[in-house]
């Protein structure tokens, strides 16, 4: 039985985010001339955050599609040829008078709504997301493998030690650098997929393949 289209996405995502971090592990690994041993418990928690966010922003995509469609009805060269040397039986016969045509403004308008709005509200979320779990988690060992973690005798995120001032003033703190290093990166991203992809699963799989880079920066970010 085949999952639905935000079901497929969410999980495609969430393995895509767990990938990043494991790479990212190797890639400090590498820089700090250490032996690479996985710690699970970040690759948990991007996997998790994915789990949480893609759904929100697959119906995102949506609503933007639906609201501003990536192409509109324009006659084909064909049709125009045939209506300026007047030929009706052309236009009677021809078997395709319109074809879809990338609609350049409302591309520009998702564009826009895309790097703002939805990357301002997906700014938050990490932060609110990450800092607070890995707060709620810091009980637990780096270097723990498998389910020893996660079936130990303490829960896996305990929130009640969380400092949530603390929480609120290192996003705020971080909300702009954050903003202004995805604005070099996720446009030319939000633009190949409003003016080639033609749909919103399809353009899912595509920015989470782009954001396996994007993933590996988060995860060194959120690993300082």
């Amino acid at each position: 039985m085949a999952l639905p289209p935000i079901a497929y996405s969410t999980l495609q995502s969430s393995l895509i985010a767990a990938g990043a971090n494991i790479l990212a592990q190797a890639i400090t690994a590498h820089q700090n001339n250490t032996s690479f041993t996985i710690d699970w418990i970040p690759v948990f928690q991007f996997f998790l955050f994915a789990v949480v966010s893609t759904p929100p922003n697959f119906l995102w995509q949506e609503f933007l599609e639906s609201t501003f469609p990536s192409t509109h009805p324009a006659p084909t060269n064909d049709a125009i040829a045939a209506a300026a040397s007047n030929d009706e039986k052309a236009l009677d016969t021809s078997p395709t008078l319109v074809e879809p045509k990338l609609n350049v403004r409302n591309t520009i308008i998702k564009t826009l709504l895309d790097q703002t709005v939805g990357a301002a509200i997906n700014t938050v979320m990490f932060s609110m997301f990450m800092h607070p779990l890995k707060a709620a988690m810091a009980h637990h060992l780096p270097g723990q493998t498998g389910l020893d973690w996660l079936v130990g005798s303490k829960a896996v995120a305990d929130y009640s030690v969380v400092d949530w001032p603390a929480v609120l003033a290192k996003s705020k703190a971080e909300f702009l650098p954050l903003l202004k290093a995805g604005w070099v990166y996720w446009p030319f991203v939000s633009v190949l997929n409003f003016a080639v992809i033609k749909d919103v699963p399809t353009r899912n799989l595509v920015g989470s393949l782009a954001g396996v880079a994007w993933g590996v920066y988060m995860s060194l970010f959120a690993a300082q």
